[in-house]
Order: C-alpha cells, then structure tokens, then sequence
C-alpha cells in the first residue's frame, strides 16, 4: 500500500471529480494520504470524469489507475 484514496477534503465535503463532470487540466481530482502527509492529486488532462476506480478511503498503489477520463 502507498497511501489511502480521498475523494473530497473531508467527509462533509462534495467530492473534488465525479462521474459527469467536467475538470480541467491542474484541477485537483483527489487527495492520497501517505506517511500522514496529504496530497492533491491533479488532474492530467481536460475532460469528462466517466469513471471512478477507486471506493473512497480504500488503499492505492503507485501507477494504479483512479479515474477514466473523456478528453475534450
């Protein structure tokens, strides 16, 4: 395990991405909380979030796919 996956900032907070929206290149998508150190997770690309792989609060692993991405 390399850190734990969080959709929103914390638990009374909208998700940053979800299915149906659009988010732009930069956009914080996520957090990853590793070693007590927590970590904005930007987005790559500019598009349309049509999946999220990953269940909020669930370990991850390095290069693990978290969100499919329809590009614009």
């Amino acid at each position: 395990m390399i850190g734990t996956f969080y959709r929103s900032a914390n638990p009374d907070s909208p998700a940053f991405a979800s299915v149906g929206d659009k988010i732009s290149k930069g956009q914080t998508v996520c957090i990853i909380e590793a070693m007590k150190l927590f970590n904005e997770i930007e987005s790559e690309f500019s598009g349309t979030v049509t999946k999220v792989l990953v269940e909020n609060a669930t370990p991850v692993e390095y290069d693990q796919v978290l969100f499919v991405v329809e590009l614009d």
